[in-house]
């Protein structure tokens, strides 16, 4: 999904299965670097959530490439990053002598914004 709305093109990933404390170490490496050094860093970066967020920044390239003819994609800077909350999946963890543990599945909104330089 990509919005335009004067300050940037933005992608973003709603409600993914990672709890946010967890995307955040990997969103905070790439905040304010060029996109193509923030994909490389992403590349070697060895946690299960690395390859969204990089999957994110492209299409946030992409999304700027269709809405501006007079982009230039080698200058885009990622000047927005940012992790929200989302929804909270309740579970059940079956536990000793018939009783049941809950526990709860965080999810993840993951929004990132892309300017030229």
């Amino acid at each position: 999904m990509g919005k335009h709305n004067g300050t940037g093109y933005r992608a973003e990933a709603r409600n993914m299965r990672i709890s946010p404390q967890k995307a955040r170490l990997v969103v905070d490496q790439i905040r304010g670097l060029p996109v193509n050094e923030a994909i490389g860093v992403l590349q070697f970066t060895n946690k299960r959530i690395a390859p969204a967020v990089e999957k994110l920044v492209r299409s946030a390239v992409a999304n700027a490439a269709d809405r501006s003819s007079d982009v230039d994609v080698d200058k885009l800077v990622i000047s927005e990053a940012y992790v929200n909350e989302g929804a909270r999946q309740k579970r059940i963890r079956p536990a000793p002598m018939g009783r049941a543990y809950r526990y709860q599945r965080r999810t993840s909104h993951i929004v990132v914004r892309v300017n030229e330089e």
